[in-house]
């Protein structure tokens, strides 16, 4: 499972950033909380120190599809997480751990998704390789 993968990984010392996130058809039908504190809590089964753990909302349907989730659908879900670690952890960790982006960003996008109030950062991919990549750089300044 994710969790014993990322176990595995604490075991060998290295950071993890945990991705985590719905399909298009969980977001429509409603239950994008649901499954993300799933995903979130085999996660947590499996970490006793999160000082080396990142989580990425990571919606699948706004990942290579060009579609991106709004800003308050990412701070919503981002907020919610928060949430659920302060509930099912601890205040401390809740308040430690950094929650990013990993759904599509993009230009026009990025300004207003980094100026959310828990969405620490973004996880990149395709688009670090664009020139604009400079641009979602400097979204938070």
């Amino acid at each position: 499972s994710e969790g014993v993968k990322v176990a595995h990984a604490l075991a060998e010392r290295l950071g993890v950033i945990a991705c985590i996130g719905e399909k298009l058809d969980e977001r429509e039908a409603g239950i994008t909380e649901k499954v993300v504190f799933e995903k979130t809590k085999v996660i947590a089964d499996n970490v006793k120190d999160w000082s080396k753990v990142i989580l990425a909302y990571d919606p699948v349907w706004a990942t290579g599809t060009g579609k991106t989730a709004t800003p308050q659908q990412a701070q919503e879900v981002h907020k919610k997480l928060r949430g659920w670690l302060k509930s099912n952890i601890s205040d401390a960790v809740a308040q430690s751990t950094g929650i990013i982006y990993g759904g599509c960003v993009t230009k026009a996008t990025c300004k207003e998704l980094a100026s959310q109030p828990d969405v620490a950062a973004f996880l990149m991919s395709g688009v670090s390789l664009k020139p604009e990549f400079v641009d979602i750089i400097n979204a938070k300044q």
